[in-house]
């Protein structure tokens, strides 16, 4: 930090070692510029205010069933547009000011020079807008003001039936050329559905799903086949066990009772006390209300065996009742079991079927894919360029009403009678700022191409030696004396060049009409 100190100093002790160059430069600089400043031509600003209404009463009655212009859209597009070149053409032919220009370059010059002197503001939200213009002379500024007010309140007029027009006759061709589409791609869909029948994708399933549900549906359909071929295999064992045991005299209850239909709810109920009890103890209420049920249970079933024995020792006038019951439950295992190996066969064609056409379904369904996604595409933009067209023909009914935007001119252009500037004022200030600051510069620049060592820090820096010591300089009374008078003199002259900058302010104020009138 003390380094940056250091080196500050020095710029400013070297700045001041050159302070007679910078003072001169200074006076030079505001010397020649200030004279400049005060022979500027006055300039004259017109201005007109204009409000523009958007306000409209069928606005809200009309939302969402007929195409509405956004008026604020509109009006901010006439604003940015207001400046465009076509306009400021028609601002020259309006002011005689094309008279003046005699080559395109001319004419180019003249309208860039009116694109920078016009300014549009707006007030915000009351769409209050200022149109002004500034020029030396004040018949000039009010004749383009009024021009431009003339062509921003015109561009309006119009404007909007002629864009309801054009955009009817676009969505005309528009929706021509969709409908035309639309019943190509119509086609072309119903052409692919005839070539590709019997692969066709079902409702929201690609071929992979397809292939997946149908291998799931075989699985599931040979278990089920499984299944009841087993149990039919059972059905075959226990009726010819019965055949045997009655021939043999041998059925017995317990022989019986394993074709009860009680034994299977029996079992599940003891399975399910055994879980229970894994879990509770046996004075548990499920595991008591479980051992109840299976006690009634083995009570039923005891009732029917020994009625089951009773007809059994009858007389053999008639088949046995447990074998009759075998063999309607083995008939409809066997029914079972045959539709199931139907299924079973039906499945495996489909299976068979997908995983030949491996390479031939998933490009069919991207085909489909696409010409649906082409023609669902196509008939959005079709069915909503209609709706559009509907709306603009209600819009254009709308228009002939005469509501839209309204202009009302606030403040008419009027010639200016005082002159609106330059700011002399401040291009003084300018022209000051700048002569201190090109004598400030000139000083710096002169001290670093005559360097002067001001301390021991700075020689050792620039040198790389040892500095062994320093000696103060010792002035006589008369350098003392002329270094006093040199210090009053600049101060005389840098004083007496603000005294110019507030003369001449003051003679810009006061003087410079007459000196134009003079000029």
């Amino acid at each position: 930090m003390q380094e940056i100190l250091d080196q500050f100093y020095g710029y400013v002790r070297g700045i001041w070692r050159r302070r007679w160059p910078m003072i001169l430069v200074a006076w030079a600089v505001c010397m020649a510029g200030w004279p400049v400043v005060l022979q500027m031509p006055d300039e004259y600003s017109a201005a007109a205010k204009v409000h523009v209404d958007t306000r409209s009463m069928l606005g809200p009655l009309l939302r969402g069933i007929a195409a509405q212009t956004n008026l604020g859209q509109e009006v901010s597009l006439m604003t940015r547009t207001l400046l465009s070149r076509p306009n400021l053409e028609k601002v020259a032919r309006m002011t005689d000011l094309d008279l003046r220009a005699k080559t395109p370059a001319a004419m180019e010059s003249l309208l860039d020079s009116l694109k920078n002197r016009i300014s549009l503001r707006s007030t915000g939200r009351e769409n209050i807008y200022t149109i002004s213009f500034s020029d030396s002379d004040p018949q000039l500024a009010k004749r383009v003001v009024q021009s431009l007010l003339t062509i921003f309140v015109e561009t309006s007029l119009g404007s909007t039936r002629k864009d309801t027009d054009s955009a009817q006759r676009f969505l005309d061709e528009q929706i021509g050329e969709y409908e035309a589409r639309l019943v190509e791609a119509e086609n072309r869909l119903k052409e692919f559905k005839r070539d590709n029948v019997g692969i066709m994708p079902g409702e929201g399933e690609n071929y992979y799903g397809r292939l997946q549900t149908a291998m799931g549906q075989l699985k599931e359909a040979e278990l089920q086949l499984e299944e009841a071929a087993n149990r039919r295999n059972e059905l075959e064992a226990q009726l010819e066990d019965a055949r045997l045991d009655l021939e043999d005299g041998l059925l017995t209850q317990n022989r019986i009772a394993l074709s009860s239909p009680l034994d299977a709810r029996i079992q599940n109920l003891r399975t399910k006390l055994d879980e229970l009890l894994l879990k509770y103890t046996e004075k548990h209420p499920d595991v008591v209300a479980i051992e109840t049920t299976i006690a009634d249970l083995e009570a039923q079933k005891q009732t029917e065996l020994e009625d089951m024995s009773g007809l059994g020792g009858g007389s053999g006038s008639g088949e046995n009742p447990i074998i009759q019951q075998l063999k309607i439950a083995l008939g409809e295992a066997e029914a079972v079991v045959a539709s199931l190996k139907v299924r079973v066969d039906e499945y495996r064609k489909r299976v068979n079927f997908l995983e030949e056409r491996v390479d031939t379904i998933p490009e069919v369904e991207a085909k489909l894919k696409d010409l649906n996604r082409d023609y669902g595409i196509l008939k959005s933009s079709y069915e909503s360029l209609l709706q559009r067209r509907e709306q603009a023909r209600m819009a254009e009914k709308a228009d002939a009403t005469g509501e839209g935007v309204k202009f009302r001119v606030i403040e008419p252009p009027r010639v200016p009678l005082d002159p609106s500037g330059p700011n002399r004022t401040l291009f003084m200030g300018v022209v000051l700022l700048a002569g201190l600051g090109a004598g400030l510069g000139i000083a710096l620049l002169l001290s670093q191409l005559k360097t002067t060592f001001d301390n021991r820090t700075m020689l050792r820096n620039v040198t790389d030696l040892p500095v062994l010591g320093t000696i103060s300089m010792e002035w006589t009374p008369a350098q003392r004396v002329k270094m006093r008078i040199e210090v009053v003199v600049f101060t005389f002259f840098t004083l007496l060049l603000m005294l110019a900058y507030g003369a001449a302010v003051v003679f810009q104020d006061h003087g410079v009409s007459l000196m134009a009138r003079l000029g």
